[in-house]
Order: structure tokens, then sequence, then C-alpha cells
């Protein structure tokens, strides 16, 4: 059983009509799948409004017909332009024995040492990983913890991920997720501190110039 779940009934409105549906409170959706015929139903707003909320395109959901349930992913949701009401809904319905891709989310939590301490930047790079695996293990979102990133120049990429069995990863191995670079100001203070260096070292060379004399003057002394 999903977490989530919608009530909902056949619909024989279409068309243009179906703005009665919504000045009703109903919203027009439509299911449809590999192993099932589509299907045009109408369910009330608010549970559809809560359902997509919290499951997003990546939770479960069951669609309630009667006694009849199919389990199914939001696939694509129409919404008014200004208003970002929903106008319609589709959803995919799923074998829970057949594996599915999906595009799952990326969210970064806690904090580089370095960039806490502002001595470094943090650069992002994809903000979703695309997976393979049965609906069931599907997740939400996928959290990749920054303070393993210690020091300047270490980095997280695909291949860093271990998203737990069952679960394959499509993206390349090398996509760049998170990754931590020095300051412009740091560097700046290093390309200074070199110069100044630099600069110290030629003062104390020069400082006591070997003097070369010609050995005829020698003779003369």
């Amino acid at each position: 059983m999903a977490e989530f779940s919608i009530e909902a009934q056949e619909r024989t409105i279409v068309g243009k009509k179906v703005k009665n549906l919504r000045k009703a409170g109903l919203v027009p959706i439509a299911i449809y799948g590999p192993k099932v015929d589509p299907m045009k139903l109408q369910v009330p707003y608010r549970p559809l409004e809560v359902a997509l909320m919290k499951a997003g395109g990546t939770n479960l959901i069951d669609i309630l017909i009667g006694k009849e349930k199919h389990v199914v992913l939001a696939r694509d949701v129409q919404r008014d332009s200004i208003k970002r009401t929903i106008l319609h809904a589709d959803f995919f319905v799923v074998d829970m024995k057949t594996k599915i891709r999906a595009e799952i989310p990326v969210v970064l939590i806690n904090e580089s040492p370095p960039v806490e301490a502002r001595e470094g930047i943090l650069l992002t790079g994809t903000n979703t990983i695309t997976v393979e695996t049965l609906p069931d293990k599907l997740q939400n979102q996928f959290e990749i913890d920054l303070s393993l990133l210690l020091e300047i120049g270490d980095t997280i990429t695909i291949a860093d991920l271990d998203l737990g069995e069952g679960i394959v990863i499509i993206n390349e191995p090398d996509e760049f997720i998170a990754g931590v670079r020095q300051t412009s100001a740091a560097r700046s203070e290093e390309l200074e501190g070199a110069l100044l260096e630099g600069e110290e070292g030629e003062v104390e060379s020069g400082s006591e110039p070997e003097v070369i004399t010609k050995g005829k003057e020698e003779e003369e002394e």
C-alpha cells in the first residue's frame, strides 16, 4: 500500500466542459500504463493537492476507484499560469515487479568545514540523479552530506554514492555533484605572499655584491 491515496470516480465529462468540474471542486485526471487501459477520472481538489505536494513525482500514490486500486506515480501536472491551481494531472500505473527509471532530486545537507571557515567556496553540479529500481524502492530525495568535503579541492561525484541495494544509478560515474574550491581572496593572498618572498630573496642576494677587481689593479696596489 502506498503512503498516499486519492479516491476517484470515473469521468464522463471531457473537452471544454471540464471547467464545470473545476467549478464543483473536482479535477479531471487520467491514468495509464503498460498493463492497463487509459482511464479518465475525476478527484476532489484538496486531496489531490495534498497528495501531489507530499508525494511529488517519486512517491507512490494509490488511486482508489470503488474497490479497485491502482498504484501510480504523478507524471504530468497542468496548472493555471497565474493562480497555479491544478487544472489536470496524469498518473502512470506502475507494475510493482518491474523496474522503472526516475529522476530523484539531490538535497545538500550540512556544511563543508572549509566553507564554514570561509576558506573555500562551494561549487555544485547536477541536482538530480537518474535511477533504475523497483517502484517500492523509490525515494523522494537523495541527501548529500557536505561535511565530507574536509579540504580545499575535495569533491563528491556520482561514483562516490551508495544508494543501497537494488538501486542502479544511470548517471555517468564522473558526473560532478559538489566540491570545494579556494576563494579568490585566499588565492590573492597566496600570490601576494609568494611575490613578497621573491622580492626579499632578491634583496638578500644583492645586498652584499661580490667585488671583482682586475689583475692589473691588484699589481698596482
